[in-house]
């Protein structure tokens, strides 16, 4: 009966140091998404603008060259910001989006549309996704000796723009769009769990 005791006490032992396992990670998650979770909501809920050399727009889908409701939203919050005298300077971001046209030069033509001289204006029409963005912008501004950037785009997007940005060594400032200029759309929810999902994957250089 002794011998059979052991067995039983390890595989309980076993269960027991598997189930505290399991526990602490779950527990260590749910921590990790509340504190990314805040970050996401403290950069969406300030508004950082103040004087710099340059706008930066982060894209969103443009639909055969005009720009969507989100990435006209974008761009008129920065063209109001150059309009404050921000920053003389936009930046446009965003590669193809699946027709002829690039986010970055929609974001471009749409500007000056609107009065901005194209002289005022970079359009980068390469990147793929937000981390390309990031890395291009960074490009931009040391190519362009430029130190200091207001960054917009969507409340909940910010916060990883930030973070991509000052791995890169381009210390930002960010802007949300508002958040009431474009009606439906994506749920809060979902766009926070994506945000929170690619933040976390970046981190891992899982992306």
């Amino acid at each position: 009966m002794k011998r059979r005791a052991k067995p039983q006490k390890r595989r309980k032992w076993i269960l027991r140091t598997t189930l505290v396992l399991v526990l602490a990670l779950i527990v260590g998650l749910i921590g990790w998404c509340h504190w990314v979770y805040v970050q996401i909501e403290t950069y969406a809920g300030q508004d950082q603008a103040a004087p710099a050399d340059a706008i930066g727009v982060f894209g969103a889908a443009e639909y055969d060259g005009r720009p969507s409701p989100v990435y006209r939203a974008r761009l008129d919050h920065a063209l109001a910001l150059y309009k404050r005298n921000i920053a003389p300077l936009i930046i446009t971001l965003g590669g193809a989006g699946g027709d002829e046209y690039s986010e970055g030069s929609v974001g471009r033509e749409y500007l000056m549309a609107m009065g901005v001289p194209e002289g005022a204006i970079i359009a980068e029409t390469e990147s793929r996704n937000t981390e390309e963005s990031a890395l291009r912008i960074a490009v931009i501004a040391r190519a362009n000796g430029l130190h200091r950037l207001v960054i917009v785009s969507d409340g909940t997007h910010l916060f990883r723009i930030h973070e991509i940005c000052a791995a890169e060594g381009l210390p930002v400032l960010t802007s949300p769009r508002p958040r009431g200029a474009v009606a439906g759309g994506s749920q809060e929810f979902e766009r926070i769990s994506h945000e929170i999902l690619s933040y976390t994957l970046w981190r891992l250089d899982l992306h």
